[in-house]
């Protein structure tokens, strides 16, 4: 595992939308797909790895949050998530309801 993967990795946490919303009106918040490893996408932007970032953004694995997405996650504030910081930030992958 990289050095940057292993930091990563201590970055990785699960948190909730209330405390995601600073980052959000930040403009920070990142969504990952489902398909994607949220510690493979953070290492890639962490070391500017562009052509994988790039080819994630076409593909549409990679992106912001919709206005319908903030709306449903605004009006359940408690919505889980797995959560990675890599500055400035936030990615964040939904966590299915339990």
């Amino acid at each position: 595992m990289s050095d940057i993967k292993t930091e990563l990795t201590q970055n990785l946490d699960e948190a909730e939308w209330e405390w995601l919303i600073p980052h959000a009106q930040r403009d920070a918040v990142i969504v990952v797909a489902d398909g994607l490893d949220l510690l493979d996408v953070g290492e890639a932007i962490a070391s500017d790895n562009t052509a994988s970032v790039q080819l994630w953004i076409d593909e549409q694995l990679i992106t912001k949050p919709s206005p319908a997405q903030l709306g449903e996650w605004n009006s359940d504030r408690t919505k889980r998530f797995n959560a990675l910081i890599v500055e400035p930030y936030v990615l964040v992958q939904e966590k299915p309801a339990a």
